[in-house]
């Protein structure tokens, strides 16, 4: 089992110096993953519902400040050595997809093949309208195409694709990822939509546990929504064996009295060391392999640090 976490892209953690001890400290503590998220802009009034939290609302600075993911990825490449680098997720209708395959292999290449590709359709319109991208309505469809564009450049060596949101041919697409055959492609999302997408063209699925339409929650839930990508993965004469599975827990996990808003059970990966323990023990039987965590504190560098060694003290040592 491989455990990780995420790297703000605001704030004094997104510091070039503060980033590099953060990540010297995680790389110490032998954590597997570091994830960034993805927004390219912060639009000052947002009518979409953040799907992510109990109460709808977007967590985002008044200032609107974020890195760009895929830049970001590429500094984290170079002041690192073993971590692997996670997209988490990277809202794959937001870039041109030629683009897109060209940096991410550019970074595979430059890490030494330490790319994971966790990938998104975007909830927020507002942002799609600001950078100009395909019709936000049509993003589910968009993200499939693309995906299959990606797959087109990273695995043939003379590349061509027909779709409806882009067309090519006659080009050469080196240097491929060092990964073959690709950097690994996880799919976000809780819905069913992203699941049919998981069986059909990801490497992994990678839910976020607080999405209160779809909530992950509680080891029962989640249980139940693997369930049913088993049973998808059936129909479509995948085996579900082939998908890494991996669980995003983007709250406070030192929280101890936090309760689920449906039935006021205890929240997963919650209420103490022992009990995220026993969250674990329950999750890896079910075939979880890749836990993503939020230790960042915002606030500072000191409380970061300090957050990484309690974790890796109270949970990591025990495991």
């Amino acid at each position: 089992m491989i455990y990780g976490f995420g790297l703000p892209t605001r704030g004094p953690l997104a510091q070039p110096d503060a980033a590099k001890v953060v990540l010297e400290k995680a790389e110490e503590l032998k954590f597997g993953y570091v994830s960034v998220a993805d927004h390219i802009v912060i639009p000052k009034e947002i009518k979409a519902v953040y799907p992510y939290s109990d109460t709808g609302e977007p967590p985002f600075p008044a200032d609107g400040e974020c890195l760009e993911q895929l830049t970001f990825m590429s500094y984290i490449a170079a002041v690192t050595s073993k971590i692997r680098i996670l997209s988490s997720v990277m809202v794959v209708p937001h870039r041109n997809p030629v683009h897109t395959a060209k940096i991410i292999s550019t970074i595979d290449v430059l890490s030494n093949g330490r790319v994971t590709i966790g990938c998104g359709a975007g909830w927020m319109e507002e942002e799609f309208d600001a950078i100009g991208t395909q019709p936000f309505k049509e993003r589910g469809k968009v993200t499939d195409e693309y995906l299959s564009i990606f797959k087109e450049l990273w695995t043939n060596s003379l590349p061509s694709y027909s779709g409806r949101y882009n067309s090519f041919k006659n080009i050469k697409f080196e240097p491929k990822p060092v990964q073959k055959p690709h950097p690994p492609l996880w799919i976000g999302g809780e819905s069913s939509a992203a699941k049919r997408r998981a069986v059909k063209l990801g490497d992994g699925w990678f839910p976020i546990g607080a999405n209160p339409n779809f909530p992950l929650n509680t080891t029962s839930k989640y249980a139940n929504s693997l369930s049913s990508l088993k049973q998808l993965a059936a129909e479509a004469n995948r085996d579900p064996e082939s998908l890494d599975l991996g669980f995003w827990s983007n709250w406070n996990h030192e929280v101890l009295d936090r309760k689920t808003p449906q039935e006021g059970e205890r929240h997963i990966m919650t209420g103490g060391a022992g009990a995220i323990l026993d969250d674990i023990g329950v999750m890896r039987e079910l075939g979880v392999e890749i836990f993503m965590f939020q230790l960042a504190k915002p606030e500072s560098l000191e409380a970061t640090l300090d957050s990484m060694d309690r974790f890796s003290h109270q949970v990591l040592s025990k495991l």
